[in-house]
């Protein structure tokens, strides 16, 4: 895959769109939108029981209610596991144990380059 260039189209401080030339190995060329994020860290709180901490929330942009584990958006100057501590007390009031790494990812890696720091405290 070659890039040709990139342009942006949309920046703030929470998401950037931008537009991208780029080429396939095969020769085909087009114009890719691509949503550049911050680094992204979770947190899986696990008691001793096994159980896992997690919120009910609603979610206006697909006006549903569902599980969600703690997390956001890895401020600058912070670590992604430091984040992950944050997120838990400001969304639950809980103060986690260390937190250990659990799994890195970039879930949606056609679209976004948005990595996902997820860690445990148990």
């Amino acid at each position: 895959w070659k890039i040709h260039g990139e342009r942006p189209i949309y920046e703030n401080s929470w998401v950037n769109l931008w537009l991208t030339d780029v080429e396939t190995p095969d020769g085909n060329r087009w114009e890719h939108h691509v949503v550049k994020l911050r680094h992204l860290a979770v947190a899986a709180v696990v008691n001793d029981r096994r159980e896992i901490l997690m919120m009910w929330r609603h979610r206006f942009i697909t006006d549903a209610w569902a599980w969600e584990l703690p997390m956001g958006l890895v401020e600058e100057g912070e670590t992604p596991a430091e984040a992950a501590a944050r997120e838990v007390r400001e969304e639950t009031g809980w103060r986690p144990d260390p937190l250990k790494p659990l799994i890195y990812a970039e879930p949606a890696n056609g679209i976004t380059d948005s990595q996902h720091h997820i860690f445990r405290a148990d």
